[in-house]
């Protein structure tokens, strides 16, 4: 990506990867780097750890995790760092997603995980919110947020 990770996409399985990678091209379309990798909270909770505790030291500020069905990838995520977790809720399976959605945002007090919309359209507001929370620190984000509000006012796509 155009400059080292800052952000780092988790998904739950290949499956999911065309989805996550539109958080990705937002990112990369702000300049911010990031980095997807392959984590289940059910399949390999270790590596889901591992990947979080190496994360701060690597770079990492914020993370973003998606998954599908039961979706604990997020909280999974938050319960192993400090730093923010956006969880993008997948669909695929019976229930559309709406499970992915609840399993996400109904998270117990002191492990928050901001919630975006389910699928593609969740991945892209995903990583907006991460740039938003970056730009906190950093002005040249800032105005590359306000230009992108100006556009969308104007009836361009994200």
């Amino acid at each position: 990506m155009s400059e080292k990770a800052r952000v780092l996409i988790l998904f739950g399985s290949d499956s999911d990867r065309a989805v996550m990678e539109e958080a990705a091209k937002v990112l990369e379309s702000f300049g911010v780097g990031s980095r997807l990798e392959i984590a289940s909270a059910h399949r390999s909770p270790d590596r889901v750890r591992e990947l979080v505790q190496e994360a701060k030291g690597a770079g990492i500020q914020v993370f973003i995790a998606g998954a599908g069905m039961a979706n604990h990838l997020a909280g999974a995520v938050a319960a192993h760092t400090t730093l923010p977790v956006i969880g993008v809720p997948l669909g695929g399976s019976p229930l559309q997603g709406v499970d992915a959605l609840y399993s996400t945002v109904q998270m117990p007090a002191g492990v928050p995980v901001a919630t975006v919309a389910i699928g593609s359209a969740g991945a892209k507001n995903a990583a907006v919110l991460a740039v938003q929370m970056l730009a906190l620190g950093d002005r040249g984000l800032a105005l590359k947020l306000e230009d992108l509000k100006q556009r969308l006012a104007r009836g361009e796509r994200l």
